[in-house]
């Protein structure tokens, strides 16, 4: 473990760097630059809260702070796994020439992400002003929240980094199963409007209980029970080891099929 550790504090400036050129390159060229950070969740809340509020019956209460919270946070998840996908085949050209630990890679591409979430909770706390809604003690509980999905993308994300080069059909069938996925999702809906059935079954999507749990400590001011804490800490802890041993397992032959 402490050969793990002193390993990976050699590559910290590498990691920094790589971070730092993918948000470079994403907001390169672009006139409003970190703004998009802002401005693009705010934009498609105000859309897609106009479709649910005008044009479908929506009983849900303070709908746009409902809204803005599950998208903000499924399109990290969105973001982070698709950047990660691509990153081991992207940089097969550094791969090929100098050793640098694969594992980087597709761990950039979600700290980059992350970052592009940090700035998008500005977006929220702007609606939460509009809107008026008092900010309970329970938001205490954000930072954990923020851990438990970042464990859990990072582990999907060396998964997903992985499969990729192996099978490239992935880039196609990953979209299709992030569409699927969204829609299991309560992000424009409230799980109090579909069957009991179906209901279960979106319960089981970890994307559900992290989202709820922002809610929760955001939104209705609850505190999260411990069993709620676990089982957020679970999908993140499993996902995250499992996605380790996958990694290590499958990364020698990365370099002969990139």
């Amino acid at each position: 473990m402490n050969g793990i550790i002193k390993n990976f504090r050699r590559y910290i400036p590498l990691l920094r760097e790589l971070v730092s050129r993918d948000l470079t390159k994403k907001y390169r060229r672009s006139l409003l630059g970190y703004l998009w950070s802002l401005l693009n969740p705010l934009l498609m809340m105000l859309v897609v809260s106009s479709v649910f509020s005008f044009i479908f019956r929506n009983n849900i209460e303070n709908y746009p702070i409902y809204l803005i919270i599950g998208q903000t946070f499924f399109n990290f998840y969105s973001e982070s796994t698709n950047h990660a996908m691509t990153a081991l085949i992207d940089s097969s050209p550094l791969l090929q020439k100098v050793y640098i630990p694969k594992y980087i890679f597709p761990l950039a591409k979600v700290l980059s992400s992350f970052v592009n979430l940090l700035y998008s909770l500005v977006a929220i706390v702007i609606v939460l002003l509009f809107t008026r809604t008092p900010v309970k003690p329970t938001i205490t509980m954000f930072p954990l929240g923020l851990l438990y999905l970042l464990l859990f993308c990072i582990g999907m994300s060396l998964v997903l980094s992985i499969l990729t080069v192996y099978f490239r059909d992935m880039l196609h069938l990953y979209k299709v199963m992030l569409t699927a996925w969204m829609y299991l999702t309560p992000i424009f809906y409230s799980i109090e409007a579909i069957s009991p059935v179906m209901a279960r079954i979106v319960m089981l999507n970890p994307m559900y209980a992290y989202i709820t749990f922002f809610r929760k400590i955001i939104l209705y001011g609850e505190m999260p029970s411990l069993i709620y804490h676990a089982v957020c800490l679970g999908w993140g802890i499993v996902t995250l080891v499992l996605g380790i041993l996958f990694f290590k397992k499958r990364q020698d032959g990365v370099i002969l099929h990139i």
